[in-house]
């Protein structure tokens, strides 16, 4: 994960995640989500989208605050939900995407909410 260009006076931040294929079999990201309420996650490109056998593909991904009332107090480890596809199988996985990503969100969770959420 790249944190790119975080910006502390706009309720949202942008990071770059990298999706790899290890095998000759092209994989297709279905979805990228995460789960707290008054959050939205965009990629870009949007899913689903298609990374090549034996390939990388980065995607950028937007973090905004939609909802102060909602979003998490703590969140101490935040993850996505990405849903894959290749020819033999669909699966669902979780990561943790670390420190970095927990620090930008609550900084980006202060600008939009300041005292609503303390």
């Amino acid at each position: 994960m790249q944190v790119r260009d975080a910006n502390a006076t706009l309720p949202e931040f942008e990071f770059t995640i990298q999706a790899l294929t290890e095998s000759g079999a092209p994989v297709t990201v279905l979805s990228i989500s995460q789960p707290y309420g008054g959050l939205s996650l965009t990629s870009g490109p949007a899913t689903p989208l298609r990374v090549k056998g034996d390939g990388s593909r980065k995607i950028v991904m937007t973090v905004r605050v939609t909802e102060c009332g909602k979003v998490p107090r703590n969140a101490g480890l935040p993850f996505l939900d990405v849903t894959l596809r290749n020819t033999r199988a669909k699966e669902a996985h979780s990561y943790i995407l670390g420190a970095r990503y927990a620090r930008d969100l609550s900084t980006a969770l202060e600008v939009a909410c300041g005292n609503e959420i303390r």
